[in-house]
């Protein structure tokens, strides 16, 4: 009989926050970042998530002698803070690494949305983070997970060409269609390319419904959720979620540890399941089918499309401006001016300027720092407009 596979995948991200940057700064304080907010964003995260979390994985890998398997991707400019601020948990994740049972993806470094409007750009941050995965882990990524899963066919034919084999995707309606998500398929401009889809539904029932006491099955147990992931029909079964969500969106008090230590012995128990990582997807797993998708997509908001990030006239405006500059920045070659050209780039910056939420009253599953949207895009306009001219009077004298 053969099993149907588990792939349970991992975001970390820790963005560089912003610090408050005001109009008359412009010209005269070149620094950005909170580096203040940073770090203590960053041990709050260690505290509660990374830490017990990789302590609970690494003993759940000894435990099930190597059938438990799981994925991780960290964006380069995360690990620079986890090496600033928390050098443990880099040691932490490299120990996972070393069992053998955990994969790292690759994605951009600055966790950007490139893929979007700059091939170039697109492709430099690619490189970029697979050389600082081998760096820090010593492994070669051979799979990819954009930013927020965001895909389209042209993304996918971008990331065949750059080596990978495999690509992780949001298995939304307008993905899926008629199909089921829980099998793997592959990109129809590069059918080389095998895509596996998440089924955000069971990834969502972990990553956001686990701790809403207003949840219609609340509260939920390994014995439950292993129960709906058997029953799920196809091959595979794409468990795909923020890291974040464990310890933190539902904090150690709603049982969010005690119920995954006791998950993986729930899935494994009658033997008809396996976990599996992406890479295993893609030397064992045929594809049964192309899928189609013209637009992009993402996991980030109920519609599965880009309007969290891209949205409105202030997040367009923001994200137009920034891109502008890619061409001069490759006439420099400045490297001080390309690392915060990168962390401006990080989708952090355009979700907290998004209206969606402030125009119904929804809560942000990540919290913005702002008051408001508007307050949002005119501290990042302000940062922004200091980096131009910077570009621009480097480019001045380069020009001399």
């Amino acid at each position: 009989m053969n099993k149907k596979s588990i792939c349970l995948y991992f975001q970390v991200h820790q963005p560089a926050r912003l610090r408050l940057y005001r109009f008359f700064d412009i010209g005269k304080d070149s620094h950005y970042y909170d580096d203040f907010v940073s770090r203590t964003e960053v041990r709050r995260a260690v505290r509660d998530c990374y830490l017990p979390m990789n302590e609970l994985l690494l003993s759940l890998i000894k435990e099930h002698k190597g059938a438990f398997k799981v994925s991780f991707s960290i964006p380069g400019a995360t690990l620079e803070l986890l090496e600033r601020y928390a050098p443990e948990v880099v040691d932490s994740f490299r120990a996972l690494v070393d069992t053998g049972c955990v994969e790292m993806l690759c994605e951009t470094y600055y966790h950007s949305l490139a893929s979007l409007t700059s091939p170039s750009e697109f492709r430099h941050q690619v490189l970029k983070q697979k050389d600082k995965i081998k760096e820090v882990f010593g492994v070669e990524s051979v799979t990819f997970r954009n930013t927020e899963l965001i895909y389209s066919d042209n993304i996918g034919s971008e990331v065949y060409d750059m080596g990978f084999k495999t690509m992780l995707v949001e298995g939304a309606k307008q993905v899926v269609g008629w199909r089921n998500p829980d099998f793997v398929y592959s990109c129809a401009a590069q059918p080389k390319l095998k895509l596996l889809l998440r089924n955000y539904s069971l990834s969502d029932d972990l990553a956001v419904r686990f701790s809403d006491t207003s949840w219609d099955v609340y509260p939920l147990t390994a014995e439950k959720y292993a129960g709906w992931v058997r029953n799920a029909e196809g091959d595979i079964v794409n468990l795909f979620m923020d890291y974040e969500a464990f310890g933190m969106r539902h904090p150690s008090e709603s049982g969010i540890f005690s119920f995954f230590k006791e998950l993986p012995g729930a899935l494994l128990a009658d033997g008809s399941m396996k976990f599996v990582t992406p890479a295993d997807v893609a030397r064992s797993i045929k594809s049964v089918g192309t899928i189609e998708v013209d637009d992009p997509v993402s996991w980030s908001s109920v519609e599965s499309d880009m309007s969290l990030f891209l949205g409105n006239e202030l997040q367009q405006d923001a994200f137009n401006k920034l891109y502008a500059q890619t061409e001069k920045l490759a006439i420099l070659a400045d490297p001080v001016l390309w690392a915060d050209f990168g962390h401006l780039q990080e989708s952090a910056n355009f979700y907290y300027m998004s209206t969606k939420f402030f125009a119904d009253g929804a809560k942000m599953l990540n919290p913005s720092p702002y008051g408001t949207p508007y307050e949002a895009f005119i501290n990042y306009m302000n940062a922004l407009s200091d980096f131009i001219i910077r570009v621009d009077n480097a480019l001045a004298v380069k020009a001399e």
